[in-house]
């Protein structure tokens, strides 16, 4: 009998945690499907201010399009416009859905965690700001071959956090904008006439201005070699076996790909003209003294092993 009367007293305390649980339950969905309208709303706020983003790069598109020389400038504009007109229509939107919110708060708690903030989010803020920074002083653009670093390619995007290059074996390299906006950087595009050069060796006993008259006329049949600028061959360097001159011309177009098939084609016709004159191209020569009483003494201590192990 007391083991019943327990249960008894027990049935009324689960009823009520029951009831309690029940009744906080109805009042959360009660307050969410009261909320639901509000929710809707600032959906169809965050949208329409999408949609205005996306109207206003198109805007952009149109007015400043013709503008070729300042496309990076027009990226900032779309970019940067872009986010802040999604981002008011983000503040509003938390306005509209949240009881009590206000710019004011926001700003008040990202206040409170600012030194946080400012550690976690320190390279990001300094890329966006390198971002922002390159697009406005163009110093490359979309199309450009730059080298940063050990890496070299084409520019195929430039965007506020990273730049996106296309190495010239097919791959995609993705650079910080802070490395791009405080470290060295070549642009080999940035201007239209390219210098380019080619080591070439010819014998002592061959006449250096012959030689060069001979590469200088050679150069006049590649069509790859600009004729706005005079080419040149200088002698660099009487090397062991060579006498070393350095070929020298510029080429219209600075691409990577011109600029291969204009060394390929420059050293076929040096080649073939230095043949053609009988100037000879040696391969390195090492002069043995027989004469140095040491190279007996060595040649008979090489062969000492020989005769016992016969």
């Amino acid at each position: 009998m007391p083991s019943s009367d327990t249960d008894v007293a027990a049935a009324p305390t689960e009823a009520l945690t029951y009831q309690t649980i029940t009744g906080t339950a109805n009042e959360l969905l009660i307050s969410f499907v009261e909320r639901v309208p509000y929710l809707i709303a600032a959906l169809i706020v965050m949208l329409i201010f999408w949609l205005l983003s996306k109207v206003f790069k198109k805007v952009v598109i149109e007015l400043l399009g013709k503008q070729r020389n300042h496309q990076n400038l027009i990226k900032v504009f779309q970019r940067v416009g872009a986010a802040l007109i999604f981002f008011i229509g983000f503040m509003i939107a938390m306005v509209v859905a949240i009881p009590g919110f206000t710019p004011a708060k926001l700003i008040g708690a990202l206040g409170i965690g600012s030194v946080a903030i400012g550690f976690a989010f320190k390279d990001i803020f300094q890329n966006l700001l390198s971002g922002i920074l390159l697009l406005l002083s163009e110093p490359f653009r979309i199309g450009d071959q730059i080298v940063s670093g050990s890496f070299e390619g084409t520019v195929e995007d430039i965007k506020i956090r990273a730049t996106t290059i296309r190495t010239y074996d097919g791959r995609q390299v993705v650079i910080p904008n802070s490395d791009l906006y405080t470290s060295a950087l070549t642009v080999n595009t940035a201007y239209k006439q390219r210098r380019l050069q080619l080591a070439v060796g010819i014998g002592y006993a061959d006449d250096i201005e012959q030689a060069k008259a001979q590469i200088i006329q050679a150069l006049t049949r590649a069509d790859t070699v600009s004729t706005l600028s005079a080419p040149s061959v200088i002698a660099t360097n009487l090397g062991d076996s060579t006498v070393d001159l350095i070929v020298r011309w510029f080429i219209e177009d600075g691409t990577q790909a011109n600029k291969v098939a204009s060394i390929d084609q420059v050293l076929i016709e040096v080649k073939k003209a230095l043949d053609s004159a009988g100037i000879d191209m040696p391969f390195p020569v090492r002069t043995l003294d027989l004469s140095d009483p040491s190279v007996p003494a060595i040649a008979k201590q090489i062969k000492q092993p020989q005769n016992e192990d016969n």
